[in-house]
């Protein structure tokens, strides 16, 4: 698989699977955290979210400029990796849940802060070990193979993904059943809401049964709520901390590999890289204006497909039956909406492979796509999945409606396979849109804006994902068919978007 492909690969790779771990512990818990931690609406919690999702993107603009300036990609790598495993260290440690009042302020501020350190050192570490992979495929021998040398170092990144939530879900669901408790998606939620007094009195039935199901005998349901919370949560607090764990697997990889990397400051000596290998100054501008207008288009995508840890994650609480997903790992019984977060990584994993066959077909009877084509390509199919989403909606109730109601029975609840289905297809779309555009941007970006470009790429993503707090608005205030519509419009437009520059940008990029 690899023997094509440049000698650092794999192991860039490798080092990277620790960031993706984090990122997708993010996406299982994240925003399930802050709403059972500081009995947030999934509004307001959408907010922190799409800050820090923002944030982890925006700056990696600020870590290429760094990586650029001082020419030095791999020790700004290296600052990035310890600066996540110090960020998951602050929001692992646990502290008093429900959070007494004359603390909640400096309580979120402490979380806010952690999250703020592991955005910052993921923007010293991802966009500048992609520039380091692209870097790679400068050598005319492995040029022709950039496009599937991505691909492969996308899936081999995500084989972390797909094991983080399970690791996220057991950590939690032991500390929780260590305590003689059971998992409740909707238990958080009823805690807090009765804790303030906002349960109607068809919710405070639903939550009396509920604390009976988890396994409380007693009849104080004021101590049952505040001891469950600080039980649930603090299991929350010990999942963060399996992601240090991964950060140092992926230092010492990283660190033992460091000399197989190239360095770009000494390629640039060598080959003259400096002036941008003589490039004029008008094809610069247009290498440039093409890469901002393929920044601008994928901001649409990732506002919808980043979802997943969002409104499709709010989705499986309230109206996924989960009850039939268990996984008897022996210590623990894993159950939990979380479980969805491993389905996207590992579809990467496993399509990868496939999409590669198709592409190389093509690529030997000379019709493979355009590498803007593919991404248009990708437009077209996210939007195909929140269509779906669409259909298997419609006619279940609005989230208000189950609020009044204390959450929906089991029976009334949706089969899972309507969200694993939206999963796989957001994920082919996935695998047209992200490996490719970070390999489109380390062809097209002049050699003296590698780290940079490479950032921008990530800030795109950024803005979308600045963008997100909109669905969870929506999701909370409309009704679900014309949320998911919401994103249907977003994809498509964007797709159109790409359409209309295809020409420019295949001339361009060639």
């Amino acid at each position: 698989m690899f023997k094509k492909h440049p000698k650092g690969l794999l192991a860039a790779a490798l080092a990277n699977m620790g960031e993706r771990f984090g990122f997708y512990t993010m996406m299982a818990i994240l925003s399930l955290f802050l709403m059972s931690k500081f009995d947030l609406s999934e509004t307001k919690a959408g907010y922190i979210y799409s800050a820090f999702y923002f944030s982890i993107y925006i700056l990696a603009f600020v870590g290429g400029l760094i990586a650029d300036k001082t020419a030095n990609f791999k020790k700004t790598i290296l600052a990035g990796l310890v600066l996540m495993a110090a960020g998951y260290l602050i929001i692992a440690i646990p502290t008093p849940t429900p959070v007494p009042d004359g603390q909640y302020v400096f309580m979120l501020i402490l979380c806010c802060a952690g999250l703020f350190v592991i955005a910052f050192g993921n923007g010293l570490f991802k966009g500048n070990l992609q520039a380091l992979v692209g870097q790679m495929y400068d050598d005319p021998k492995y040029a022709k193979m950039r496009d599937s040398g991505f691909s492969l170092f996308y899936m081999f990144i995500n084989v972390g993904a797909i094991f983080a939530p399970f690791f996220a879900v057991a950590v939690r669901n032991w500390w929780v059943g260590s305590h003689g408790y059971g998992y409740d998606a909707n238990l958080s939620e009823l805690c807090n809401r009765y804790l303030r007094g906002a349960l109607t009195p068809d919710g405070q039935a639903s939550f009396q049964s509920l604390a009976a199901e988890a396994g409380y005998t007693g009849a104080d349901l004021t101590a049952f709520a505040r001891e469950y919370l600080h039980i649930f949560v603090t299991g929350f607090h010990y999942a963060f901390a399996v992601a240090i764990v991964a950060m140092m697997i992926s230092l010492v990889i990283y660190v033992i590999n460091r000399k197989t990397f190239p360095n770009p400051s000494a390629a640039k000596q060598a080959s003259g890289l400096a002036n941008d290998g003589g490039m004029s100054a008008r094809e610069i501008r247009q290498r440039l204006y093409a890469l901002f207008a393929v920044f601008a288009v994928v901001i649409f995508f990732w506002f919808s497909f980043h979802q997943n840890g969002l409104t499709l994650t709010y989705f499986a609480k309230d109206f996924t039956n989960v009850s039939n997903i268990r996984l008897d790992l022996g210590f623990t019984k894993l159950i939990g909406v979380e479980l969805f977060q491993s389905v996207n990584p590992f579809f990467v994993v496993f399509l990868t492979p496939v999409i590669l066959a198709v592409f190389g077909a093509l690529r030997a009877r000379g019709k493979e796509p355009s590498t803007p084509r593919k991404i248009a390509i990708g437009m077209l199919i996210a939007a195909s999945a929140y269509a779906l989403m669409t259909l298997g909606s419609t006619g279940l109730p609005d989230k208000a409606d189950i609020v009044q109601a204390g959450g929906l029975t089991d029976a009334e609840k949706v089969t899972p396979f309507l969200l694993i289905g939206t999963y796989f297809i957001l994920t082919v779309a996935e695998l047209f849109i992200s490996p490719l555009g970070i390999s489109f941007v380390s062809k097209v970006a002049p050699p003296r804006y590698q780290g940079m470009m490479q950032g921008l790429w990530l800030c795109a993503t950024a803005v979308g994902n600045s963008l997100l707090f909109i669905g969870a608005i929506f999701y909370e205030k409309l009704s679900l068919p014309v949320t998911w519509l919401l994103f249907v419009i977003v994809c498509l437009t964007s797709m159109c978007l790409m359409l209309a520059m295809l020409k420019w940008l295949e001339r361009v990029a060639k």
